[in-house]
């Protein structure tokens, strides 16, 4: 049988709301909040920590909310954030949006609920545009989006200079028309679309991408369709991925070889891009340093308020394998 808060008033002898305010942080005497505490002890009363949450302003409770849990690279830094928060003595409350701005708000909201101590948000493409008039009464650091100006810390992958590197490694490599595979809800993908544009115009190459809903099922239909058609690209750049899978999978189901036929490079090393034959060129975000980082910033935000807006930009690491192979070769590079 559940014991309840009447039931400890019963015992101590006093009324409900003077339990509530001696295990809270209300106004009682010491002797009443002894009798309280006893009665505690002798009904094995446990509070509900949600409803005390909600009448106090300071909990060891952090928020965390990510645009995909599906993602590979937020299922990491979720794992990274989760070990940091339990060496700080806090704990999570998680919340994923699916880049759905309607379910953001949702969450947000639980999270001015929850009473949290502090935020790390990976928002959507249309929150990062109001990022600086969030109403949130809790101290947020932006992770993997950000935009120029925004109140809050953030911690960011220099997007454009990754994916030119991409690029660059494949225009190294022989490859000329180089397509590109750019999710269609983020900034981030964004960013990427832009880094590629700007690789694309130094090297007097026309550009061609598409932007999709950033699934493996929207990239397998975007690349079937377009390896289908005559100007193809000999080379595909995709911007997360699970649009890189869906991408492979598309040209091994139409029949092309990698990287005979289509040269294949994308972001994050998942172990699947090294296990698959040939080993799948990326782009390694250092998701451990960014989750570290955006800890590190919001529990210093927590402790001083009013230090200036920080930005951290972090550089990825282009690992070559056999997917991106010299033009007109079979081998690995």
């Amino acid at each position: 049988m559940r014991v309840s808060i009447n039931d400890v008033a019963r015992v101590a002898g006093v009324s409900k709301s003077t339990v509530s305010r001696a295990l809270g942080e209300g106004s009682v005497s010491d002797v009443v909040r002894e009798r309280v505490l006893a009665a505690v002890r002798a009904t094995g009363y446990r509070p509900n920590m949600a409803a005390r949450r909600l009448r106090s302003q300071h909990t060891d409770v952090l928020g965390v909310i990510v645009a995909d849990i599906r993602n590979p690279f937020f299922t990491a830094l979720i794992h990274v954030v989760e070990k940091a928060a339990h060496e700080a003595g806090m704990r999570l409350t998680l919340c994923n949006t699916d880049e759905d701005p309607q379910r953001e708000a949702e969450c947000l909201e639980l999270m001015q609920d929850e009473r949290i101590a502090g935020l790390i948000l990976a928002p959507t493409r249309g929150t990062v545009g109001r990022a600086s008039r969030l109403a949130l009464d809790c101290p947020v650091v932006l992770i993997d989006r950000t935009v120029p100006g925004s109140r809050h810390d953030a911690v960011v992958l220099d997007n454009q200079a990754a994916t030119a590197e991409l690029v660059e490694h494949l225009w190294v490599q022989g490859h000329r028309r180089i397509g590109g595979l750019f999710g269609s809800t983020s900034t981030t993908a964004a960013e990427r679309r832009d880094g590629y544009l700007g690789a694309m115009r130094a090297h007097g190459l026309d550009a061609a991408y598409r932007e999709v809903a950033p699934t493996v099922d929207a990239a397998i239909a975007e690349v079937d369709a377009w390896l289908r058609q005559p100007d193809r690209p000999d080379a595909l750049v995709a911007s997360n991925s699970l649009l890189l899978m869906g991408a492979l999978k598309a040209a091994r189901s139409a029949g092309f070889r990698i990287p005979q036929d289509l040269a294949l490079a994308g972001f994050d090393n998942e172990r699947w891009t090294e296990l698959v034959e040939p080993g799948i060129t990326v782009m390694e975000q250092p998701v451990e340093d960014m989750g570290r980082a955006a800890m590190a910033l919001l529990l210093e935000r927590i402790e001083t308020p009013h230090l200036p807006v920080r930005r951290l930009t972090m550089h990825g690491r282009c690992l070559p394998r056999g997917s991106t192979a010299p033009r007109g070769t079979g081998s690995a590079a």
